[in-house]
């Protein structure tokens, strides 16, 4: 039997979507109608390609394949059309990239800097949480997740994380500060800006404090790494947090790198899904040299671990 590309496309609407009722709405087509049209791609191809989890519609590993293919077929569907549209063929790329809310600016778009200005590429970036994100990977409407944590995968969720660098986390606040050279002792009594207490910087911040017996006044606690690098730099206070979030800061000299935290350090991942065919554009993205994505000052004396 000849594959329905009618039926595919119904597929390919639930599985972006992830809500049999919203893809009903987008196709203006009823619920049952559409389950209808999917059950008989189902039986077509012979695997089931969704299970339910409450309300929404998850890809098996058959389903995540048939997505793979269905985004192909569609989108060379639309270069086709632009192409006896305009008398030109598109071939524009798309990349899908999603942040973890609390990744530093910088560091995402140092890792983007590659792909910046290329005319035949649509870059698409999303924020959220973790566990957000992961859902739109699973569901094929993410390529790649920039995170600070890893994450496991299993044959449900064949996600693969990959340590694009790690930095110590620093003490930094104003240039030319008395009593800061001792780190991290001069961090006792001292008004302190630190990230929030779920971070992993934080957490190992305070078993730092707890082994060197040291106590700081903690001024403010910031989940947001942008409003942390904005506190840093306006508030006249110290900060503890990686030195890439305030690059432009300390190559400016507005900001003042004081030392590393022994043993306390932010790591950056990029997690994706297993493919049998990697895209391209993704594998140059991870091979990028980690000194390049954190890079601020070359004399700071701050080491740059490589890829892992």
């Amino acid at each position: 039997m000849r594959l329905n590309y009618h039926h595919l496309y119904y597929f390919w609407t639930v599985a972006r979507l992830g809500h049999l009722t919203r893809a009903a709405e987008s196709l203006h087509v009823s619920q049952s109608a559409l389950s209808g049209q999917i059950k008989k791609l189902e039986e077509n191809l012979g695997h089931e390609l969704f299970t339910r989890e409450g309300r929404r519609l998850k890809l098996t590993e058959a389903g995540r394949l048939a997505f793979s293919y269905a985004e192909e077929i569609f989108r060379q569907g639309e270069e086709l059309h632009a192409l006896f549209r305009s008398g030109t063929q598109a071939q524009r790329d798309i990349l899908r990239v999603g942040s973890v809310a609390t990744l530093s600016r910088n560091f995402q778009e140092a890792f983007l800097k590659p792909l910046m200005g290329r005319r035949d590429l649509d870059l698409k970036l999303a924020s959220g949480s973790l566990e957000d994100l992961l859902r739109r990977l699973s569901a094929h409407r993410l390529d790649l997740i920039l995170s600070n944590q890893p994450v496991q995968g299993d044959e449900h969720n064949p996600w693969r994380s990959k340590r694009l660098a790690r930095q110590p986390v620093s003490v930094i606040g104003p240039p030319g500060l008395p009593d800061m050279e001792d780190v991290p002792g001069c961090l006792h009594e001292r008004n302190l800006i630190v990230p929030g207490p779920d971070s992993h910087i934080r957490q190992g911040f305070d078993q730092l404090c707890e082994y060197y017996d040291i106590y700081p006044n903690i001024i403010a606690e910031v989940d947001d790494m942008a409003m942390m690098r904005l506190l840093t730099r306006d508030s006249g206070q110290v900060a503890v947090l990686p030195p890439v979030v305030v690059r432009d800061e300390l190559n400016s000299g507005v900001l003042q790198h004081y030392g590393a935290l022994p043993g306390v350090f932010e790591e950056f991942y990029a997690i994706s899904i297993k493919r049998q065919f990697p895209r391209e554009l993704v594998t140059q993205l991870l091979n990028q040299p980690a000194g390049e994505l954190l890079s601020y000052l070359p004399d700071a004396g701050i080491a740059l671990a490589g890829n892992s």
